[in-house]
C-alpha cells in the first residue's frame, strides 16, 4: 500500500495530530452507520508533530455515479445522532484554529465559536467593529432561529469543499477534515461554496435525507463562517461574501 506523507507547515504543533483524530472519527462514524460504506477515509499509519503518514489515494476525475455515492453516504453519516454540539477538543480548519467544546444548543455554539471567533480575528479595526455590531444585534434572534431549525447534532466533515473529496474510480474519499458535531446542513452548504458537487450528489443526498425548506437561508449563514475564515487568511477577495452573509443576519426574524 502506497504511503502519503504530509508535513506540518502550520504554526500549530498538534495540527496533524488533530487531523488524524478527525480522520479516525470520520472512519468510525461511516463504519457505524454502514459497515460496508462506500465512502473511504485514508488509513493513518503514523502521526506526530511534524509528519502524518497515511494511505495514498490515486485520484482521478469524478463521475455522476461517484458523486451520488458520496451524497448518499454523507446523508447516512449525518443521520446518526450525536450526544452534543461541538467537540471535546479544539482542532483546525485549514490554517486556522477551530474552537470547540460541548454545547447543548446549536445556535449558541455556532454564533459564539464559529462566527464570533472569526469576527474577533479581523485585523481591520473598523471592519471588525462593523461586523461585531451586526452580530451583537442579531445574536439572540439568530441563536433561536438556528436552534429551531436544527434536527440533531450530526458528525460533520467540517471543511467539505471539492478539494477535500477525491475519487479513485471505485469510491469517493474524504480528506482534510475539520470535524465537529453540528447541523448537517452546514456540511452541505460548504459543498456549494466553490461551485458545488453536481446535481447527482444533491439528488442522492436528498433521497436519503431531504434538505429542509430553510436550507437556502441556512446556506448563507453557515458559509459566512467560511467566508470570514478565508478573509482572515487570504484577504479582501472574500470580503463581498462576508458582507453578503452579514446582510442575511440582519434580516433574520
Amino acid at each position: 500500500m502506497a504511503v502519503y506523507c504530509k508535513r506540518n507547515h502550520s504554526e500549530y504543533p498538534d495540527a496533524l495530530i488533530r487531523e488524524a483524530q478527525g480522520l479516525a472519527l470520520l472512519r468510525s462514524g461511516l463504519e457505524a452507520v454502514d459497515p460496508l460504506s462506500r465512502i473511504r477515509v485514508p488509513e493513518v499509519f503514523h502521526v506526530d508533530d511534524s509528519e502524518l503518514q497515511m494511505e495514498a489515494i490515486e485520484a482521478g476525475p469524478s463521475s455522476d455515479a461517484m458523486l451520488a455515492m458520496l451524497g448518499e453516504g454523507l446523508a447516512r453519516l449525518h443521520q446518526a445522532p450525536q450526544p452534543f454540539y461541538g467537540l471535546d477538543s479544539n482542532n483546525y480548519i485549514g490554517l486556522s484554529q477551530q474552537i470547540n467544546g460541548r454545547f447543548e444548543r446549536w445556535g449558541h455554539f455556532f454564533v459564539k465559536h464559529r462566527l464570533g471567533y472569526q469576527v474577533r480575528l479581523i485585523r481591520n479595526d473598523a471592519l471588525r467593529q462593523e461586523f461585531q455590531a451586526i452580530l451583537d444585534s442579531s445574536a439572540a434572534i439568530l441563536e433561536g432561529w438556528l436552534d429551531a431549525r436544527c434536527e440533531q447534532p450530526s458528525l460533520l466533515h467540517g471543511d467539505l469543499w471539492s478539494g477535500n473529496a477525491l475519487f479513485d474510480g471505485e469510491a469517493p474519499w474524504l480528506i482534510d477534515p475539520a470535524v465537529y458535531f453540528g447541523d448537517r446542513e452546514a456540511d452541505v452548504a460548504m459543498t456549494e461554496m466553490f461551485g458545488g458537487f453536481g446535481a447527482a450528489f444533491y439528488s442522492a443526498y436528498d433521497d436519503v435525507w431531504p434538505r429542509s425548506a430553510d436550507y437556502p437561508l441556512k446556506r448563507e449563514i453557515y458559509n459566512l463562517y467560511h467566508y470570514l475564515n478565508h478573509y482572515n487568511l487570504f484577504g479582501g477577495g472574500y470580503l463581498s461574501g462576508c458582507r453578503r452573509g452579514f446582510g442575511v443576519l440582519a434580516d433574520i426574524r
